[in-house]
């Protein structure tokens, strides 16, 4: 929330509409720079690590969810966060993630930037982590989790599925393009002409 003079837009006021666990949403009364009033819907959610865990010929550990806003499965990069420990250092919630999700433990862990979600309408953003010398451990579920599966696919295959539309979660095409552009992911072209 803002209320810096020279903001563009300015919060008149705010009240919480709805709060659980995971996220508090919030309608601030705002004023334009115009003179103009208006409304502003606001989704508070804590950050989040997003883990792309490679292997060393290239591979990637995928994870695969029921989404209920969408009501379908998906396949994506690991990624979470700890709502109940906001403070958490990210690092250290991106290798519980991957462990959580995966099972597996990373040797060697970067950090590759940090991406917003959504800030057209949330504050939530995205520590963007680059996992290698993995070894498998176990796998340990959340509640919540239940139903994920995890799998290994080839960097061509990850193209394909991302091209595809197989692969429709904006954080993971996001990560992937950011790795690929910083150099740390090899260039891959899907098999299709």
């Amino acid at each position: 929330m803002t209320s810096d003079p020279k903001a563009e837009i300015r919060t008149l006021s705010s009240r919480l509409v709805y709060e659980n666990r995971w996220m508090k949403v919030r309608e601030d009364e705002i004023l334009r720079q115009d003179g103009s009033k208006g409304i502003y819907g606001v989704v508070e959610k804590t950050d989040f690590a997003a883990i792309v865990a490679i292997e060393k010929n290239g591979d990637f550990h995928l994870v695969e969810q029921y989404r209920y806003p969408v009501g379908r499965r998906f396949w994506e990069i690991p990624q979470g966060s700890w709502e109940t420990t906001p403070e958490a250092d990210p690092l250290d919630v991106a290798r519980g993630e991957l462990r959580e999700e995966t099972g597996l433990e990373a040797g060697e862990i970067i950090r590759v930037g940090y991406l917003y979600e959504c800030y057209g309408y949330s504050n939530q953003g995205c520590h963007v982590f680059l996992a290698r010398n993995l070894t498998a451990t176990t796998q340990r579920l959340d509640h919540e989790e239940q139903g994920l599966v995890t799998r290994r696919f080839s960097a061509a295959e990850v193209a394909m599925m991302i091209e595809s539309g197989a692969i429709r979660d904006a954080t993971t095409v996001a990560t992937i393009g950011l790795l690929m552009l910083k150099g740390l992911l090899p260039q891959v072209a899907s098999p299709t002409p």
